[in-house]
């Protein structure tokens, strides 16, 4: 039987080569848990505002107003048309002329404007229309326009004239003619009617001045 040699015996207190021999102390100092680094605390942050309060709700809308709806406005009434006063001065055909004349003068003598009297004829035309008309219609007719003296015409007058003191002379024609005349004398005066004349039934009811008075300015 093979003898084998005896393996040098190893002591197990003896460190190997390039191994240093443990020191005392670290034989002694006994086994810790490894160290752990404790996390930083968290930095307060700004605080919450608080709650706003809920805005109140809105309350429900109702059922609409019912406007009534505007009717029609009142009707103002129509102005009064102005009240013409009537006078009348009694002569026949042959002296109404020569009366009209002299009721347009006392009308000018007291106050009133040569462009506010408009005489109307029934029967032949005034001398004073007769000589205006002697210059030709045109100049005649313009007169009327301006409105700056007394205007002599025809009682058959269709132009719009309005002036405030109408002189009717009846110094011819049928009484037809000269009713009809007095109608439209009215709707040409604005304030007084001055007729000379017999102007038919229409004009009974009208203040009378005789001739020599004072006819109203």
């Amino acid at each position: 039987m093979p003898v084998f040699p005896e393996e040098p015996e190893i002591h197990e207190s003896l460190p190997g080569p390039g191994v240093p021999f443990p020191r005392e102390s670290d034989a002694q100092a006994p086994a810790t848990a490894p160290t752990t680094v404790a996390a930083p605390a968290p930095v307060p942050g700004p605080r919450p505002a608080p709650p706003r309060p809920a805005p109140p709700r809105a309350a429900r809308p109702g059922p609409p107003r019912l406007i009534p709806k505007p009717g029609p406005a009142p009707r103002r009434p129509a102005p009064a048309a102005p009240q013409v006063e009537v006078q009348r001065i009694a002569a026949t055909p042959a002296q109404a002329v020569e009366l009209a004349d002299d009721a347009i003068d006392r009308l000018l003598e007291s106050g009133r404007n040569p462009g506010d009297v408009l005489v109307l004829t029934v029967g032949e035309a005034h001398p004073w229309q007769q000589h205006e008309l002697s210059f030709g219609e045109e100049r005649y007719w313009a007169q009327l326009a301006e409105g700056g003296d007394v205007f002599y015409a025809d009682a058959a007058l269709t132009r719009p004239v309005r002036r405030e003191v109408v002189v009717l002379v009846v110094n011819g024609g049928p009484s037809a003619k000269a009713a009809k005349a007095y109608t439209k004398a009215l709707g040409h005066a604005t304030a007084l009617l001055v007729v000379c004349g017999d102007a038919g039934p229409a004009v009974v009811g009208a203040a009378d001045a005789a001739p020599g008075r004072p006819v109203k300015a």
